[in-house]
C-alpha cells in the first residue's frame, strides 16, 4: 500500500498566500474626537452671506496613514432667533499647516503663523455642490458659553480683544456624511465647518484641551485658530491672540480645542485584491502541480 503524505505544493502556498494577501488588504475602521462642548467658548464659522462675511474657525487632528473620511460631526450653539430649520448651507474645508498651501514669503498681519492653518485649503466639500449631505439635532434647548468671538477679529497690534462674552443659543450637533468621501494621506491637518444660518449665526463651541477620554488625545495637540475676510489669509489664535490676558496679568493665555469628530476607514496593507476570476485559475495551477509532484513517502 501507497501512503501519499499530506504535502503543499508550490501552487498550494500561492493560493494561500493569496488569500491571506487579500485579507491583509481590508480596510480598518477610523474615528476620531477632541470630545463634547466644555462651555468654555464658541466662535463664529459661516460662510459669507447677504451683508455678512465669512468668517472660519478651525481645528487641528493627526492621520498617521492614508484615511479616507466618509463623515463627521460638530456641535455648537445657534444665536438669536436661529432654529435648526434657518440653517441653509454646511461646508467643510481641510487645511494643512502653514506653510503648507501658503505664501510663506508675505509679509504676516498677526503674531504668528506657525502651527496655524494654511492660507488657503487642502480639499473641502459643501452641500451647494452636493457632495455632501447634514442633519442637525438640538441636543441641549438652551446652552451657555463663558466667552464668544463673533466680529473681534483683528490683525496685530490690536488683535487682543479679550473676546465679546458670553453666549446662550441651542446647543445643536451637526451630523454630515461625505458623499464624495475625502481620501487623505498621513498628515497633519486642520478641519473647518461652516455653517449658513437665518436669523442668527452658529458659534462652534469649545472642548478640553488637553483632549479628556473618551475622546482621542494625540500629540501635538494644537490649538483652535479663527479668521475673517479683514485678515485673511492670515489666522489669529483664539485663545492667545484674540483673548489674550489682561494687561498687567501674569495669568497664561488661554488654549482651546473645538468640538468635532471624524469617522471613516483607514487603508491596509498595499496589497492588492485579486479580481473574482483569478480563484479558478489558482486552483487549477494547484491541481496540475499536485499531479506532476509525487513524493511518495512510503511504500507498506
Amino acid at each position: 500500500m501507497r501512503t501519499v503524505p499530506v504535502c503543499i505544493t508550490t501552487a498550494c502556498v500561492f493560493v494561500i498566500g493569496a488569500a491571506a494577501h487579500v485579507a491583509l488588504a481590508a480596510s480598518t475602521p477610523f474615528s476620531f474626537s477632541t470630545g463634547d462642548p466644555d462651555g468654555k467658548i464658541a466662535t463664529l464659522s459661516r460662510p459669507a452671506g447677504t451683508g455678512q462675511i465669512e468668517t472660519e474657525t478651525a481645528d487641528d487632528f493627526v492621520l498617521t496613514q492614508q484615511t479616507t473620511l466618509t463623515g463627521a460631526s460638530f456641535t455648537g450653539i445657534l444665536t438669536g432667533q436661529a432654529t435648526t430649520t434657518d440653517i441653509s448651507r454646511v461646508s467643510v474645508d481641510i487645511y494643512r499647516v502653514f506653510p503648507n498651501e501658503s505664501d510663506a514669503g508675505r509679509t504676516i498681519t498677526v503674531p504668528t503663523r506657525t502651527n496655524s492653518p494654511g492660507d488657503v485649503e487642502l480639499v473641502g466639500r459643501d452641500t451647494v455642490d452636493n457632495d455632501m449631505t447634514f442633519t442637525a439635532t438640538v441636543t441641549n434647548p438652551s446652552f451657555n458659553v463663558a466667552n464668544s468671538i463673533v466680529s473681534g477679529i483683528n490683525a496685530s497690534p490690536n488683535q487682543t480683544t479679550g473676546g465679546e462674552g458670553a453666549a446662550t443659543g441651542a446647543q445643536v450637533r451637526i451630523d454630515v456624511t461625505f458623499t464624495t468621501p475625502l481620501d487623505l494621506s498621513a498628515d497633519h491637518y486642520f478641519f473647518r465647518p461652516e455653517v449658513g444660518v437665518a436669523n442668527g449665526d452658529f458659534l462652534w463651541a469649545s472642548a478640553a484641551k488637553p483632549i479628556v477620554a473618551p475622546g482621542t488625545d494625540f500629540t501635538p495637540d494644537l490649538q483652535s485658530w479663527i479668521r475673517n475676510e479683514t485678515i485673511a489669509p492670515d489666522w489669529i489664535r483664539i485663545g492667545a491672540d484674540a483673548v489674550g490676558v489682561p494687561a498687567g496679568s501674569t495669568d497664561v493665555a488661554p488654549a482651546f480645542n473645538a468640538s468635532f469628530s471624524l469617522s471613516g476607514e483607514t487603508a491596509g496593507t498595499a496589497a492588492i485584491p485579486l479580481p473574482a476570476g483569478a480563484w479558478s485559475g489558482l486552483a487549477m495551477l494547484g491541481m496540475v502541480a499536485a499531479l506532476k509532484w509525487r513524493p511518495w513517502a512510503s511504500r507498506v
